[in-house]
């Protein structure tokens, strides 16, 4: 077993990097990478969730300025193909040029304001076209044609070409964002590049992509999801495969922050701890009947290492891609990384889920979540087309979504039941603000005190 020095503030239980490391398996680098870090003990105050004075202001000076995952490149792969992304009242058409290059204008016509598609929208043009009037622009924003132009003599080319926003890729994501002299998507990414270097997240598709219309504030609903201290009273069904007690959280720098939990052992509150067998048998891998002695802990294993083994294998053979280079704790164990300000990331194949989360319109207790999975992509092979997004309502479970795990639905749904909860507690309270534990909430204190950075303009 590999030495580890323990942080202050921690549990005296054992941590993520202690259960990886005493497998004796190959670890990368960044999963033995900690930041812990100490942001203070103040409360957060509640009206950050519930004012619209304070909502207004996040979309102005946030919103506005911040990089946001608009869609991935595989749902505009052709020249002429479109998709747009909105939050608030911001619109972005987004585009493949005629270069193959990807472009983002405002979805707005310059004749008399037209939105150029729909919300969500997506397809393929060989122009840009208002529905209403007919003035049309090329793909690269270029004016192209005004209906009747010799009443509009003092419309010129290039006083009237699209105004853009800024654009790039990474991952086969397509990131937007609405100030044209914010600095660019690399070092507000940093270090994700180098974390998810081995998990080619270019190389996967989306396999679901579900919606889920939320009653609560955006930053109630991230906040939900970027702890795990949740995970003893939320979903008890949970403690007994993974150590929440001893998840492991990072800052790293404004934008970019981790927790890191291990897969595969009991949480510390669990007694009687259960067997390597049981712990196995706890887990739902595969065809259960097809994999026949698979699912049998070896000599010489952990029910961590006979998880990968059998998830490489099963994996493997469902998507036709060869899972191989990818150690034990990238096939099992979970690192969710958050990219401030509404993106969360699961590499680990396992679970492999990317999150979003926007206001709706601008009500602030109003809150769109996004779940997508991220599947590898056959080593040989069509590319599989990306999924249609499946609509839930505030009152839909997830349970109903075509093709999802019944029982992960059964752990989102306890996740967002308890957000309408809170919104309301919100209102209700007496006590003006929210008290974070320094550790296990850590990350949801760095979320506001970036999102103060905006405000205040820093």
């Amino acid at each position: 077993m590999g030495k580890y020095k323990r942080p202050l503030a921690r549990s005296p239980s054992v941590s993520a990097q202690e259960h990886v490391l005493r497998d004796g398996r190959p670890v990368p680098e960044v999963f033995t990478v900690e930041s812990p870090c100490f942001l203070g003990n103040e409360d957060i105050p509640f009206f950050r969730y519930t004012d619209q004075k304070f909502f207004d202001s996040e979309m102005e000076k946030m919103w506005s300025r911040t990089w946001q995952w608009a869609c991935r490149e595989e749902h505009i792969p052709e020249v002429g193909d479109y998709y747009v992304y909105e939050v608030g009242p911001l619109s972005v058409f987004i585009v493949r040029n005629s270069d193959s290059s990807i472009r983002g204008y405002v979805n707005s016509c310059l004749h008399r304001g037209t939105k150029f598609k729909a919300a969500s929208s997506e397809g393929s043009c060989s122009e840009i076209r208002c529905p209403f009037h007919g003035w049309s622009w090329d793909l690269s924003g270029n004016l192209k044609n005004v209906p009747y132009d010799w009443d509009a003599p003092h419309v010129g080319e290039h006083e009237f070409k699209l105004p853009e926003v800024q654009v790039d890729t990474w991952g086969g994501f397509v990131f937007v964002n609405f100030d044209m002299d914010a600095a660019g998507l690399t070092g507000y990414l940093d270090p994700l590049p180098v974390h998810f270097e081995n998990f080619s997240l270019a190389d996967r598709f989306i396999e679901l992509h579900v919606e889920k219309e939320l009653d609560c504030n955006w930053k109630a609903a991230v906040e939900a999801f970027i702890e795990n201290y949740h995970t003893q009273q939320t979903h008890p069904q949970l403690l007994m495969g993974s150590d929440d007690e001893g998840t492991q959280y990072d800052v790293f720098t404004d934008h970019v922050s981790r927790f890191f939990c291990a897969f595969g052992v009991a949480s510390p509150s669990v007694d009687p701890k259960p067997t390597d067998q049981e712990l196995l048998d706890m887990t739902l891998v595969g065809d259960r009947s097809l994999l026949g002695d698979d699912l049998k802990v070896k000599a010489g294993e952990s029910a961590r290492m006979a998880m990968a083994r059998v998830l490489r294998k099963s994996l493997g053979e469902t998507y036709r891609c060869d899972l191989t280079k990818y150690t034990d704790t990238e096939m099992i164990d979970v690192s969710q990384y958050g990219l401030f300000p509404n993106m969360i990331l699961f590499p680990q194949l396992s679970l492999p889920m990317i999150y979003r989360f926007r206001p709706i319109g601008l009500d602030p207790s109003k809150t769109l979540f996004e779940l997508i999975v991220l599947r590898p992509i056959p080593d040989e092979g069509k590319r599989p087309l990306p999924a249609r997004p499946f609509r839930l309502g505030p009152n839909d479970s997830f349970t109903q979504v075509p093709g999802f795990d019944e029982n992960l639905g059964v752990v989102y749904d306890q996740d967002t039941g308890n957000l309408r909860l809170q919104q309301e507690g919100l209102a209700a309270a007496r006590k003006e603000g929210a008290t974070l534990l320094n550790y296990q909430e850590v990350r949801v204190r760095l979320l506001h005190q970036t999102l103060d950075r905006y405000l205040q303009d820093k």
